[in-house]
C-alpha cells in the first residue's frame, strides 16, 4: 500500500456522517469518520463494545460523554479515549465545514 492522506478524497457534500474503516487488522479498526453540521439523534447514545481512542483532526466538535456535566468542545488536535461502554454522544459538528476524525477500536 502506498502513501495515502486522511485528508484526500473528502466528499463534496456529506449528508450523512460517513465511517471509513482504513485498517482492519485482528482486533484492532482504524477509521476515518467525515461529518458535516451533524449530530447524534435525539436520544442516541453510543455504547461501542471496544475501547475507543479519538482524535479530532479538522472542524470541530461538541462530545457529550455520559457521567460528566458539560459537554466537551474539541478542536483540531483535542483527543479523548473512550473505554467500552463509556457512553457518549456527538451534540454537533461544524457546520460550516467538514469535520474529520481518526478513531482507534480496539480491545480492553
Amino acid at each position: 500500500m502506498g502513501i495515502t492522506n486522511l485528508f484526500r478524497d473528502l466528499p463534496e457534500s456529506v449528508p450523512e456522517e460517513l465511517f471509513q474503516t482504513l485498517i482492519e487488522s485482528g482486533s484492532v479498526r482504524i477509521e476515518r469518520i467525515v461529518s458535516e453540521g451533524h449530530a447524534s439523534p435525539p436520544g442516541f447514545w453510543y455504547d461501542q463494545s471496544m475501547d475507543e481512542f479519538v482524535v479530532l483532526l479538522q472542524g470541530s466538535a461538541v462530545l457529550q460523554i455520559e457521567g460528566e456535566d458539560q459537554p466537551q468542545v474539541l478542536q483540531p488536535g483535542d483527543f479523548v479515549n473512550l473505554p467500552a461502554h463509556r457512553k457518549h454522544r456527538v451534540e454537533s459538528t461544524d457546520p460550516h465545514g467538514k469535520t474529520v476524525w481518526l478513531a482507534i477500536h480496539y480491545p480492553s
